[in-house]
Order: structure tokens, then sequence, then C-alpha cells
């Protein structure tokens, strides 16, 4: 299993069919590898050995494809940066995962100026000349490196304010791509695929790799923009696309408004937050002949676990299956357990725990971390769920008070390590509530310091200046005192319940 595997294959099927369509440009699967083993060169060229990590910051482009398959093409690591994080949160992660290498479009020209001024590892840097660079190397072999060496560093929010690494091989990204395709019950051919969701999380890399797999067409859109993406698809005659709940509704939106034809679709697919179920209901209507799918799963398994597939969907006798995320894939085992590891009868809540060959090699230098997720062999995700009599899970809750707003992870700690340093803060408490356009949205429940007042907008522009801009509180609310435990913890679970219902953002 090698990530180059379906590069090679493509070229030698089709070596004048088009790769890749980022913007007005078009690269076919001969160029495309051609440049992939002169950006390799150029790696090279800069000192990088295999298993060195190799950081991109981007916006998706055909850089993100050709620096991940010349890091395999060489051997070296690829640690693709959060383009949405603040510069401290950047080199964070240039720091600790020992990034040497950092190639980025010019957008992030700056940035790239600023990370390579601190005092870190990082040694050479790409912008504005790397198609010169690639153009003027001469093209390496592949090294075909070990599908079981460390592939691929993902960063995921922490728990405790700082971000981890996740380490994953070119089998247990490749397993979770081959898995989920077949579980969803999709066809075997190429596709015109549509990369919109950011390829710096691991559920649109991975799947961006499913297309590497099957030789497809790779269009690129940049950042997200509704107009654009609707345009995109009919413009271009895209076939798959997999996009975040809020992007669906406003798909389906802008398509009912503007008249827009996507009739080129035959497959859709969603994930990374819960879909609201008059969307799915929308979505199964106004497309009725496009294939639907949902996966569940997390950057620690590669990302995929559970797969619902498009007969769920329509289902008339199961309409509950819709809010599900289905069964475990192929390639996963998926049970759910009590605090001891011990299965819980089906329709017990527990927490949900997964294992296969799509299982992550751990967290980045976090030895002891990495053993308390992978106790017993199997990764726990930390999501509480329950199984039916069938096998379809459900989810309930998050044991790491995780928020997803808008596709993207939020860790609560993380916004309230900064929040509590704020003068007027005594103390303070971060959730996800409801949200229509959002899926949640961060929510700030806030304590004052006696005779000190502050705002909701205040609050939002002090974090905002701290962390990325999207973690910041979109609603605040300020109260008297916080609901507590017999020793004084604060309770979420209490603040949930209270705000569990609709709520106009303010």
């Amino acid at each position: 299993m090698h990530l180059t595997q379906g590069l090679h294959r493509s070229v030698q099927q089709k070596p004048n069919e088009v790769a890749v369509i980022d913007g007005d440009r078009e690269i076919s699967y001969a160029d495309l590898l051609s440049r992939v083993a002169r950006l390799g060169a150029v790696m090279r060229g800069a000192g990088v050995e295999s298993g060195d990590r190799i950081g991109i910051l981007a916006t998706n482009s055909a850089m993100y494809l050709e620096c991940v398959l010349a890091c395999a093409w060489i051997g070296a690591v690829l640690s693709p940066i959060n383009n949405r994080w603040s510069p401290d949160e950047m080199a964070f992660q240039v720091d600790d995962a020992g990034i040497s290498m950092l190639i980025a479009d010019p957008a992030h020209r700056e940035t790239v100026t600023m990370l390579a001024q601190r005092d870190s590892v990082l040694k050479a840097v790409v912008t504005d000349d790397y198609d010169e660079r690639i153009e003027s190397a001469e093209p390496i072999d592949d090294v075909y490196a070990d599908p079981d060496a460390l592939a691929v560093l993902m960063y995921t929010g922490g728990t405790t304010g700082r971000s981890k690494g996740v380490m994953l091989s070119a089998r247990q990204i490749l397993t979770s791509g081959y898995g989920t395709f077949v579980s969803a019950g999709l066809p075997n051919y190429d596709e015109r695929v549509l990369h919109v969701s950011p390829l710096f999380h691991l559920a649109a890399f991975g799947g961006m790799m499913q297309h590497v797999i099957l030789g497809s067409t790779h269009v690129f859109m940049g950042d997200f923009a509704v107009d654009k993406l609707v345009d995109t698809i009919a413009e271009k005659q895209i076939t798959i696309v997999t996009l975040v709940p809020t992007m669906v509704q406003r798909m389906l939106d802008h398509a009912d408004s503007t008249g827009v034809n996507l009739s080129s679709l035959r497959s859709v697919g969603y994930g990374s937050a819960p879909m609201p179920q008059p969307v799915v209901a929308r979505l199964a209507e106004l497309l009725p002949d496009v294939t639907l799918r949902q996966a569940y799963g997390m950057t620690e398994l590669g990302p995929v676990a559970t797969v619902l597939r498009d007969e769920d969907h329509r289902n008339p006798e199961h309409p509950e299956r819709r809010g599900s995320v289905g069964k475990a894939a192929m390639h996963a085992e998926v049970r759910v357990v009590d605090s001891d590891d011990v299965e819980v009868p089906r329709g017990d809540v527990g927490e949900i725990v997964c294992r296969g060959e799509n299982m992550m090699m751990g967290y980045w230098r976090r030895p002891e971390e990495t053993a308390a997720a992978l106790r017993g062999g199997w990764m726990h995700t930390g999501d509480l769920g329950y199984m039916d009599a069938h096998g379809y899970v459900y989810l309930v809750d998050r044991l790491k008070d995780m928020i997803v707003s808008g596709g993207e992870n939020v860790y609560s700690a993380e916004v309230e390590k900064v929040l509590i340093h704020h003068p007027a803060v005594a103390s303070c408490a971060v959730i996800g509530v409801p949200d229509r356009d959002w899926g949640e949205r961060v929510h700030a429940v806030i304590v004052s310091e006696p005779g000190v007042t502050v705002t909701a907008a205040e609050i939002r522009d002090y974090v905002g200046a701290r962390i990325a801009r999207y973690k910041a509180p979109r609603t605040v609310d300020f109260v008297e005192q916080m609901p507590l435990s017999p020793v004084g913890k604060i309770l979420k679970r209490v603040l949930r319940d209270q705000y569990s219902g609709p709520r106009v953002n303010r």
C-alpha cells in the first residue's frame, strides 16, 4: 500500500487524461507525475530525508495534492497546517512536529516569513517560487516508502489548550479510504471530485486520497463560498462531493434560488457535524438520483469508523436511521462500552470505541496519551452513543466537550483557558449550543468580577485576538452563579440542558 500507487496506475492507464483542474489550469496525469517527481527533488535538495516533516500552509489547491504525493515519493512526512489558526498556534505545530521545510501559497507569504523568523527548526521555505523550482528540478525516482512508516502527521485540537499530532501511516489512510468507498456502496470508477472542505482536516484529506486510488479528476475551488460551490459543480460537471452539513443546506438554498443545474452529481457525502433531519430529508427529495452517504470517525481513525449508506437515508420503514451515523465500515470494528471497557447491551449509552487497520500509530511524542486512548487495543473516541439491534450507531454526547461549529472542531478547554485571563471574568464555561446555520456555535457562560462590566463583543474580540477567530464565542451570557457539583466543579451537563433550545444569536 503506497500513497503514490493510484498515481502510477493512472499514468499507466490514461496518461493524457486530466488529473487536476485548479481554476483555469488543467494538469494531465503524466504531467502530475512529472511535477511530483520534480517536487520530490526540490525537497531532497533542501536537505529533507526520509522521515523528516514537511509542512504545507495553503488554501485548497493542486499544491496540496502535489505535496502529499511528493512527500510519499521520497518517504517524508507531510504535516498540514490549519490556515485558520493564529500565528502562535502555527508556530507551536512547526516546533512540536519539527517541521524543517514549509511549503506555502502566496496568500500566506507574510505568515510564513514570521514563522521563519522565529527560533524554530524551520530551515527551508517555498512560497512564490514554487512552480519555478519544480520546473527547474530534475525528476527523481519514487522510493516506494514503507507503508507502515509514518506518512502524515495531522494536528488536532487539544483539550489541554495545545494541539497534538496524530501519527498515520499510508496503510492506515488507505485502509480507511478503500473500506469507506466499499461500505458506502459506491462504484469502482473515476469521478470528477470537488474538494471543498479544508484539506488540513483528515476527513477532506482522506477523501482526496480515496480519489487518488480511483484515478479521479481532482477539482479545487479554494476557499468555500456557496455561489462558487454551486457554479463549479455545474461548470465543471462535478460528479461527487463531500460537504459539512452547513454547506449542504446553503448549497440547496442557493440552487433553489438561482436555478443552477446540479444534475451532474452522482454522490453527495456529509460528515464532521450532525446533519439536521429536515436537511437530510430535503437533500434526498431534491436529489432523488444522487447517492447519499454519511461517515463518522475522527483523525485518529484515519478517519472513518462508520458509514450510513444511501438506502438508509431513503428507507421509509426505518426513518430513524437517518439520525444515526450508520454501521461499522468494512475495515473497522465498533463497540459501545462502559467505564470498565465492557460492552454494554444494545440501546444502552456508553463510550464508542473502534479498532482496525485504520487506527492511528499514536500521538506524536505523547506516549501516555497514546496508551490511554488505545488501551486494550481499541481507540477510545470520547464520544457517547448507543448501538441498536441492527448495528446502527447513534451519537448522544461528547465526553471531551468538543464543539463542532461549521465543520470545525473547537475544544471548550482551550477557549476557557483564554477567557479566564480576561480581567472581568471571574469564572466561565464554554459549551456548544444548537445553531441553525453552524450546527453548533461556541457559547460562553460567564460570571463577572464584582463591580466590573464587559460586553459580549469585547469578549469575542479578546478571544479572537489570542486564538483562531472561529473559536471565539459567537454568543455570551452573563450569570450570577454557575451550577456546581459538591466538589465545586462546573456542571456543563446542566448548562447544556439549559441552553439546548433554539436561541437568538446575539
